[in-house]
C-alpha cells in the first residue's frame, strides 16, 4: 500500500531517470514562454545526448521560462523506468511514438495522485479517508498499466469521478468558514492585495496577473486555478488545499509568502520582502524596490478548468 508522501510515491521530477519526454512529447509555439516553435514528438533543440537540456541554468535567460514552470509530478521518470523498463525511444525508435502517447495520461494520473495523497493528510477529511485511500491505490495501479491499458484509459472520466471525492474533501476542509464563492470566476488582472481569501472556493478560477500580494489564502481550494503571472508577495498560501508546484512556478511570490510544506518557493521569485502599506498614510500595497514581477505558463499552457 503506498503511502502518502510525495516523494515516496514517486511524484517529484527525477529527470536523472527520464529520457527526457517533456522535452520531445509536448509540442510548445514560439512566445513569451518559449523562444521558437517545437512540434510533438520532436526534441527539442537544447536537449542533449545524455536527455538533459543544455541550457537548464540559463532557460529563463535563453528565452525558455514556459520549461521552468512545467513539472511532470514523476510521471518522466515511471514511463520511463516503469512503463518501458528503461529502454529509451532512442534505442528502440519504434516505440517514441507509444510513449509519447502514454506520458500525458501517466502525467495526469500523477497529478491526481498528489490530490489524493494532500487529502489523505487532511485532518478535517477523515471522514472520507478510507474512500480516499482507495482512490490513491486504483490510480497508483492505473499509472503501473501497460502501453495498451494506459491508452485505452478515459482519462476526462476517471478525473471527474475523482474529482466527485476531492470536492467533498473540500467541502469538508472549508466548512465552518464562510469562503467566498469564486468557483471558475475570471479574476484575471483583479485587484486583491490583502483580501481574505480564507476557505474561498477557487476552483478553475483565473487568476492571471492578479495581484493577491498580502492576501489570506489559508484553506482556500486552488485546485486548477490558474496563476501564471499573479502576484503572490507576502500572501499567505499555509494550509492551501490542492496547490500544485506548477501552479507557484507560474506565479510570483516574494520571501514574505507563506507556503504549504510539501511545495517549493521557485528559484525565480525574487528575495525580497512585501510591505504592508501603512494605515496612517494610506498608501497602496507596495513591493521593496527592484522587484519584479514573474510571468510563465506550463508547457501547452491556455485556459482550461479542473475541478
Amino acid at each position: 500500500m503506498p503511502g502518502t508522501n510525495p516523494r515516496e510515491l514517486g511524484l517529484l521530477a527525477d529527470c536523472e531517470s527520464c529520457f527526457g519526454l517533456c522535452c520531445v512529447a509536448l509540442p510548445f509555439s514560439a512566445s513569451a514562454d518559449f523562444a521558437v516553435d517545437k512540434k510533438a514528438g520532436e526534441p527539442c533543440r537544447n536537449l542533449g545526448d545524455d536527455f538533459r537540456c543544455s541550457i537548464h541554468a540559463q532557460l529563463r535567460e535563453r528565452g525558455f521560462p514556459g520549461c521552468t514552470v512545467y513539472d511532470c509530478f514523476g510521471a518522466g521518470q515511471k514511463v520511463s523506468q516503469v512503463t518501458f523498463q528503461g529502454t529509451s525511444w532512442r534505442q528502440a525508435p519504434g516505440t517514441a511514438g507509444q510513449m509519447y502517447a502514454v506520458f500525458p495520461v501517466v502525467r495526469q494520473l500523477h497529478e491526481l495522485l498528489w490530490y489524493l495523497a494532500e487529502a489523505l493528510t487532511l485532518e478535517a477529511a477523515g471522514p472520507l479517508h478510507a474512500e480516499l485511500r482507495d482512490a490513491l491505490d486504483a490510480t497508483e495501479r492505473l499509472s503501473r498499466e501497460s502501453v495498451d491499458g494506459l491508452k485505452k484509459l478515459d482519462v476526462p472520466a476517471y478525473r471527474a469521478e475523482v474529482n466527485v471525492l476531492l470536492l467533498r474533501t473540500s467541502e469538508l476542509v472549508r466548512a465552518g468558514r464562510k469562503g467566498k464563492e469564486r468557483r471558475g470566476a475570471d479574476l484575471i488582472g483583479a485587484k486583491l492585495a490583502g483580501a481574505d481569501l480564507r476557505a474561498a472556493n477557487l476552483r478553475g478560477a483565473y487568476l492571471i496577473g492578479a495581484d493577491l500580494r498580502g492576501a489570506d489564502l489559508r484553506e482556500a481550494d486552488l485546485i486548477g486555478a490558474d496563476l501564471r503571472g499573479a502576484d503572490l508577495a507576502g500572501a499567505d498560501l499555509s494550509g492551501a488545499i490542492f496547490l500544485t508546484q506548477p501552479q507557484l512556478n507560474a506565479a510570483t511570490g516574494d520571501a514574505a509568502t507563506r507556503l504549504p510544506a510539501a511545495l517549493t518557493r521557485p528559484a525565480h521569485w525574487p528575495a525580497t520582502r512585501y510591505e504592508r502599506p501603512s494605515r496612517s498614510t494610506g498608501s497602496g500595497p507596495r513591493r521593496d524596490p527592484g522587484s519584479t514581477r514573474g510571468t510563465g505558463s506550463g508547457r501547452g499552457s491556455g485556459r482550461r478548468r479542473r475541478g
